[in-house]
Protein backbone atom coordinates (compact mmCIF):
# COMPACT_ATOMS: atom_id res chain seq x y z
CA UNK A 1 0.00 0.00 0.00
CA UNK A 2 1.09 3.53 -0.70
CA UNK A 3 1.40 5.93 1.67
CA UNK A 4 -1.59 8.93 1.40
CA UNK A 5 0.96 12.24 -0.06
CA UNK A 6 -0.81 14.19 2.41
CA UNK A 7 0.77 12.02 5.53
CA UNK A 8 3.95 13.85 5.09
CA UNK A 9 2.56 17.26 5.97
CA UNK A 10 0.70 15.54 9.20
CA UNK A 11 3.76 13.72 10.52
CA UNK A 12 5.73 16.78 10.34
CA UNK A 13 3.59 18.06 12.95
CA UNK A 14 2.67 15.21 14.77
CA UNK A 15 5.98 13.76 15.38
CA UNK A 16 7.38 13.60 19.20
CA UNK A 17 7.98 16.90 21.18
CA UNK A 18 11.69 16.28 19.85
CA UNK A 19 11.41 15.18 16.21
CA UNK A 20 8.07 17.16 15.31
CA UNK A 21 8.67 20.67 13.20
CA UNK A 22 6.79 23.90 12.05
CA UNK A 23 6.25 23.86 7.94
CA UNK A 24 8.08 25.33 5.49
CA UNK A 25 6.52 27.79 3.52
CA UNK A 26 6.65 25.52 0.54
CA UNK A 27 5.70 22.78 2.28
CA UNK A 28 2.52 24.77 3.75
CA UNK A 29 1.82 25.88 0.07
CA UNK A 30 1.49 22.09 -0.94
CA UNK A 31 -0.41 21.42 1.64
CA UNK A 32 -2.90 23.96 1.27
CA UNK A 33 -3.04 23.59 -2.71
CA UNK A 34 -4.01 19.41 -1.93
CA UNK A 35 -6.48 21.14 0.18
CA UNK A 36 -8.19 23.31 -2.09
CA UNK A 37 -8.07 20.65 -4.57
CA UNK A 38 -10.02 18.42 -2.33
CA UNK A 39 -7.64 16.18 -2.42
CA UNK A 40 -7.43 15.36 1.62
CA UNK A 41 -9.41 12.60 3.68
CA UNK A 42 -11.35 14.50 6.45
CA UNK A 43 -9.62 12.84 9.11
CA UNK A 44 -6.49 14.62 7.83
CA UNK A 45 -8.08 17.60 7.56
CA UNK A 46 -9.15 17.79 10.94
CA UNK A 47 -5.79 15.90 12.36
CA UNK A 48 -3.64 18.64 10.29
CA UNK A 49 -5.95 21.73 11.37
CA UNK A 50 -5.78 20.83 15.22
CA UNK A 51 -2.13 19.81 15.32
CA UNK A 52 -1.55 23.59 13.62
CA UNK A 53 -4.38 24.63 16.50
CA UNK A 54 -1.37 22.69 19.60
CA UNK A 55 1.62 24.07 18.08
CA UNK A 56 0.25 27.47 17.02
CA UNK A 57 1.05 28.41 13.34
CA UNK A 58 3.87 30.58 12.33
CA UNK A 59 4.18 33.08 9.74
CA UNK A 60 6.22 31.32 7.35
CA UNK A 61 3.22 28.82 7.49
CA UNK A 62 0.79 31.60 6.94
CA UNK A 63 2.64 32.77 3.90
CA UNK A 64 2.61 29.49 2.38
CA UNK A 65 -0.94 28.89 3.07
CA UNK A 66 -1.98 32.63 1.35
CA UNK A 67 0.52 31.93 -1.46
CA UNK A 68 -2.01 28.78 -2.73
CA UNK A 69 -5.39 30.76 -1.41
CA UNK A 70 -4.34 34.23 -3.46
CA UNK A 71 -3.73 32.03 -6.38
CA UNK A 72 -7.10 30.46 -6.57
CA UNK A 73 -8.87 34.48 -5.59
CA UNK A 74 -6.94 36.23 -8.30
CA UNK A 75 -8.55 33.19 -10.43
CA UNK A 76 -12.32 33.84 -9.09
CA UNK A 77 -11.91 37.58 -9.20
CA UNK A 78 -9.74 38.39 -12.14
CA UNK A 79 -11.81 40.03 -13.66
CA UNK A 80 -13.65 42.06 -10.45
CA UNK A 81 -13.44 45.92 -10.12
CA UNK A 82 -10.98 47.31 -8.38
CA UNK A 83 -11.67 48.29 -4.54
CA UNK A 84 -9.81 50.58 -1.99
CA UNK A 85 -10.31 48.90 1.13
CA UNK A 86 -10.23 45.26 2.08
CA UNK A 87 -12.54 44.71 4.99
CA UNK A 88 -12.12 40.90 6.12
CA UNK A 89 -15.35 40.41 8.71
CA UNK A 90 -15.17 36.65 9.94
CA UNK A 91 -15.71 36.99 14.02
CA UNK A 92 -19.45 38.29 14.58
CA UNK A 93 -21.14 39.89 16.81
CA UNK A 94 -22.18 38.72 20.41
CA UNK A 95 -23.01 41.65 22.73
CA UNK A 96 -22.16 44.81 21.29
CA UNK A 97 -24.30 46.44 18.50
CA UNK A 98 -22.29 46.16 14.93
CA UNK A 99 -21.20 49.47 14.49
CA UNK A 100 -18.89 48.71 12.01
CA UNK A 101 -21.18 48.19 9.31
CA UNK A 102 -22.36 51.92 9.76
CA UNK A 103 -18.40 52.87 9.29
CA UNK A 104 -18.23 51.40 5.44
CA UNK A 105 -21.66 52.64 4.93
CA UNK A 106 -19.99 56.06 5.70
CA UNK A 107 -16.74 55.25 3.85
CA UNK A 108 -18.63 54.38 0.77
CA UNK A 109 -21.00 57.33 0.96
CA UNK A 110 -17.50 59.22 0.42
CA UNK A 111 -16.13 56.88 -2.57
CA UNK A 112 -13.75 55.01 -0.79
CA UNK A 113 -15.03 51.13 -2.58
CA UNK A 114 -14.93 48.43 0.34
CA UNK A 115 -15.66 44.66 -0.29
CA UNK A 116 -16.52 43.38 2.89
CA UNK A 117 -15.65 39.27 2.72
CA UNK A 118 -16.68 36.73 5.63
CA UNK A 119 -17.49 33.12 6.21
CA UNK A 120 -20.57 31.07 7.45
CA UNK A 121 -21.76 31.15 11.05
CA UNK A 122 -19.39 29.05 12.91
CA UNK A 123 -19.51 29.94 16.32
CA UNK A 124 -23.05 29.57 18.70
CA UNK A 125 -24.45 33.15 20.08
CA UNK A 126 -23.09 35.17 17.97
CA UNK A 127 -24.55 37.24 15.15
CA UNK A 128 -22.67 37.47 11.57
CA UNK A 129 -21.89 39.96 8.67
CA UNK A 130 -24.36 38.57 5.97
CA UNK A 131 -27.50 38.19 9.09
CA UNK A 132 -27.12 42.30 9.68
CA UNK A 133 -26.93 43.41 6.10
CA UNK A 134 -30.16 43.14 5.01
CA UNK A 135 -31.64 45.12 7.74
CA UNK A 136 -29.63 48.34 6.65
CA UNK A 137 -30.91 47.98 3.17
CA UNK A 138 -27.43 46.31 2.08
CA UNK A 139 -27.25 42.92 -0.23
CA UNK A 140 -25.11 39.76 0.46
CA UNK A 141 -24.17 38.95 -3.13
CA UNK A 142 -24.38 35.56 -3.96
CA UNK A 143 -22.12 35.33 -7.18
CA UNK A 144 -18.93 37.23 -7.72
CA UNK A 145 -21.45 39.47 -11.00
CA UNK A 146 -23.67 40.44 -8.40
CA UNK A 147 -21.15 41.63 -5.86
CA UNK A 148 -19.83 43.19 -8.56
CA UNK A 149 -22.48 45.36 -9.43
CA UNK A 150 -23.39 46.04 -5.77
CA UNK A 151 -19.91 48.10 -5.73
CA UNK A 152 -20.37 49.94 -8.62
CA UNK A 153 -23.75 50.14 -7.17
CA UNK A 154 -23.25 51.52 -3.77
CA UNK A 155 -19.48 51.62 -3.43
CA UNK A 156 -19.84 48.46 -0.69
CA UNK A 157 -20.14 44.73 -1.85
CA UNK A 158 -20.08 42.22 0.95
CA UNK A 159 -18.97 38.76 -0.55
CA UNK A 160 -19.05 34.82 0.91
CA UNK A 161 -15.63 33.60 1.07
CA UNK A 162 -17.42 30.48 -0.32
CA UNK A 163 -17.41 32.70 -3.90
CA UNK A 164 -14.08 32.99 -4.35
CA UNK A 165 -12.44 30.26 -1.95
CA UNK A 166 -14.93 27.80 -1.44
CA UNK A 167 -13.01 25.42 0.01
CA UNK A 168 -11.85 27.78 3.11
CA UNK A 169 -15.99 28.13 3.59
CA UNK A 170 -15.96 24.16 4.85
CA UNK A 171 -13.13 24.08 6.34
CA UNK A 172 -14.11 27.37 9.41
CA UNK A 173 -17.32 25.45 9.37
CA UNK A 174 -15.27 22.61 11.05
CA UNK A 175 -15.43 24.72 14.10
CA UNK A 176 -18.64 22.80 15.02
CA UNK A 177 -17.25 19.62 15.35
CA UNK A 178 -13.30 20.58 16.63
CA UNK A 179 -14.85 22.93 19.17
CA UNK A 180 -11.83 25.07 18.90
CA UNK A 181 -10.79 27.53 16.28
CA UNK A 182 -7.95 26.88 13.63
CA UNK A 183 -5.46 28.39 11.55
CA UNK A 184 -8.18 29.12 9.20
CA UNK A 185 -9.81 31.71 11.07
CA UNK A 186 -6.70 33.21 10.64
CA UNK A 187 -5.98 32.63 7.24
CA UNK A 188 -9.60 34.08 6.02
CA UNK A 189 -9.09 37.67 7.84
CA UNK A 190 -5.37 37.64 5.74
CA UNK A 191 -6.82 36.90 2.25
CA UNK A 192 -7.40 40.48 0.68
CA UNK A 193 -9.12 38.55 -2.23
CA UNK A 194 -9.52 41.46 -3.99
CA UNK A 195 -5.89 42.95 -3.59
CA UNK A 196 -6.87 46.36 -2.05
CA UNK A 197 -4.47 48.59 -1.68
CA UNK A 198 -5.12 48.42 2.13
CA UNK A 199 -6.38 45.73 4.20
CA UNK A 200 -7.46 46.44 7.91
CA UNK A 201 -7.83 43.36 9.86
CA UNK A 202 -8.71 42.77 13.42
CA UNK A 203 -7.96 40.09 16.49
CA UNK A 204 -9.78 39.23 19.59
CA UNK A 205 -6.25 38.25 21.01
CA UNK A 206 -3.45 40.54 20.40
CA UNK A 207 -0.72 37.50 20.71
CA UNK A 208 -2.35 37.26 16.70
CA UNK A 209 -1.16 40.68 15.57
CA UNK A 210 2.38 39.58 15.19
CA UNK A 211 1.44 36.56 13.14
CA UNK A 212 -0.50 38.30 10.76
CA UNK A 213 2.29 41.23 10.33
CA UNK A 214 4.97 38.56 9.77
CA UNK A 215 2.95 36.26 7.14
CA UNK A 216 1.76 39.75 5.49
CA UNK A 217 5.66 41.03 5.38
CA UNK A 218 6.41 37.10 3.99
CA UNK A 219 3.62 38.22 1.22
CA UNK A 220 5.35 41.45 0.32
CA UNK A 221 1.66 43.29 1.52
CA UNK A 222 2.41 47.30 1.71
CA UNK A 223 -0.67 48.33 3.78
CA UNK A 224 -1.80 46.39 6.42
CA UNK A 225 -3.54 47.91 9.52
CA UNK A 226 -3.86 45.33 12.46
CA UNK A 227 -5.71 46.29 15.59
CA UNK A 228 -7.62 44.37 18.50
CA UNK A 229 -11.47 44.76 17.46
CA UNK A 230 -14.48 44.86 19.46
CA UNK A 231 -15.45 40.72 19.90
CA UNK A 232 -12.57 40.50 16.56
CA UNK A 233 -14.36 42.49 14.57
CA UNK A 234 -13.20 45.67 12.53
CA UNK A 235 -14.22 48.09 14.93
CA UNK A 236 -12.97 50.77 17.22
CA UNK A 237 -13.88 50.22 20.93
CA UNK A 238 -14.28 54.09 22.11
CA UNK A 239 -13.93 52.82 25.84
CA UNK A 240 -10.43 50.97 25.66
CA UNK A 241 -6.75 52.71 24.59
CA UNK A 242 -6.50 50.73 20.84
CA UNK A 243 -2.70 50.48 19.31
CA UNK A 244 -2.96 50.20 15.45
CA UNK A 245 0.04 48.63 14.60
CA UNK A 246 1.24 46.73 10.84
CA UNK A 247 2.79 47.60 7.58
CA UNK A 248 2.30 51.28 5.95
CA UNK A 249 4.12 51.93 2.91
CA UNK A 250 5.98 48.80 2.95
CA UNK A 251 7.24 49.57 6.06
CA UNK A 252 6.65 47.91 9.87
CA UNK A 253 4.57 50.43 12.15
CA UNK A 254 5.64 51.40 15.13
CA UNK A 255 2.48 51.32 17.30
CA UNK A 256 -0.12 53.92 16.60
CA UNK A 257 -2.30 54.93 19.44
CA UNK A 258 -5.79 55.99 19.50
CA UNK A 259 -7.09 56.89 23.39
CA UNK A 260 -10.12 55.83 24.64
CA UNK A 261 -12.66 59.07 24.12
CA UNK A 262 -15.23 57.30 27.01
CA UNK A 263 -15.12 55.29 30.47
CA UNK A 264 -15.94 51.58 30.22
CA UNK A 265 -19.13 51.08 29.03
CA UNK A 266 -21.76 48.81 30.16
CA UNK A 267 -22.62 46.65 26.11
CA UNK A 268 -26.42 45.92 25.43
CA UNK A 269 -25.68 42.32 25.31
CA UNK A 270 -27.91 41.80 22.25
CA UNK A 271 -26.76 42.95 18.63
CA UNK A 272 -29.61 45.10 16.40
CA UNK A 273 -29.16 46.07 13.49
CA UNK A 274 -32.42 48.45 14.12
CA UNK A 275 -30.46 50.40 16.41
CA UNK A 276 -27.80 51.78 13.93
CA UNK A 277 -31.03 52.71 11.56
CA UNK A 278 -32.30 54.76 14.70
CA UNK A 279 -29.06 56.62 15.17
CA UNK A 280 -28.12 57.03 11.91
CA UNK A 281 -31.43 58.82 11.01
CA UNK A 282 -30.64 60.82 14.48
CA UNK A 283 -33.77 58.96 15.82
CA UNK A 284 -31.81 58.04 18.55
CA UNK A 285 -28.32 58.70 20.43
CA UNK A 286 -25.40 56.36 21.49
CA UNK A 287 -22.45 58.23 22.51
CA UNK A 288 -20.78 54.60 22.15
CA UNK A 289 -21.66 53.72 18.80
CA UNK A 290 -21.17 57.27 17.46
CA UNK A 291 -17.77 57.15 18.57
CA UNK A 292 -17.17 53.64 17.79
CA UNK A 293 -17.84 54.79 14.22
CA UNK A 294 -16.31 57.40 14.02
CA UNK A 295 -13.03 56.35 15.29
CA UNK A 296 -13.33 53.37 13.28
CA UNK A 297 -13.98 55.64 10.37
CA UNK A 298 -10.59 57.34 11.17
CA UNK A 299 -8.49 54.46 11.41
CA UNK A 300 -9.43 53.62 7.59
CA UNK A 301 -8.97 57.06 6.24
CA UNK A 302 -5.73 57.74 7.94
CA UNK A 303 -4.57 54.52 5.86
CA UNK A 304 -5.76 55.71 3.06
CA UNK A 305 -4.15 58.52 3.59
CA UNK A 306 -6.50 60.87 3.30
CA UNK A 307 -5.28 62.56 6.46
CA UNK A 308 -1.62 63.30 7.62
CA UNK A 309 -1.89 61.91 10.99
CA UNK A 310 -4.85 60.21 13.20
CA UNK A 311 -5.65 63.47 15.00
CA UNK A 312 -6.60 64.51 11.72
CA UNK A 313 -8.46 61.91 10.63
CA UNK A 314 -10.39 61.71 13.92
CA UNK A 315 -11.27 65.33 12.76
CA UNK A 316 -12.12 64.32 9.70
CA UNK A 317 -14.20 61.78 10.47
CA UNK A 318 -16.03 63.23 12.99
CA UNK A 319 -17.60 66.30 10.53
CA UNK A 320 -18.24 63.12 8.09
CA UNK A 321 -20.77 61.87 10.42
CA UNK A 322 -22.17 65.52 11.72
CA UNK A 323 -22.55 65.76 7.74
CA UNK A 324 -23.79 61.69 6.55
CA UNK A 325 -27.28 62.14 4.54
CA UNK A 326 -29.59 60.75 7.81
CA UNK A 327 -32.00 60.22 4.64
CA UNK A 328 -30.21 57.60 3.02
CA UNK A 329 -32.51 54.82 2.14
CA UNK A 330 -32.11 51.92 4.40
CA UNK A 331 -34.63 49.08 4.94
CA UNK A 332 -37.79 49.81 7.30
Amino acid sequence: MTEHAFAEYVRTLGRGKRARRSLTREEARNAMQMILDGEVEDVQLGAFLMLLRVKEETPDELAGFLDACRGLCDETLQDFPAVQLDWPSYAGKKKHHPWYLLATVLLADQGIRTLLHGGPAHTPNRVYTDELLPALGLKVATTVGEASDHLARQGLAYLPIEQFCAPLSYLLTLRFYLGLRSPINTLARSLNPARAPLSMQSVFHPAYIALHQGAAELCGDRDLLLFKGEGGELEIRPDARTAITGIRHGKPLDDAILDNVLPRTTPPGTPDADMLKKVWRGEAQDEYGENAVIQTVAVALWGLDKAENLEEAQQQARALWQNRDTRRAMKS
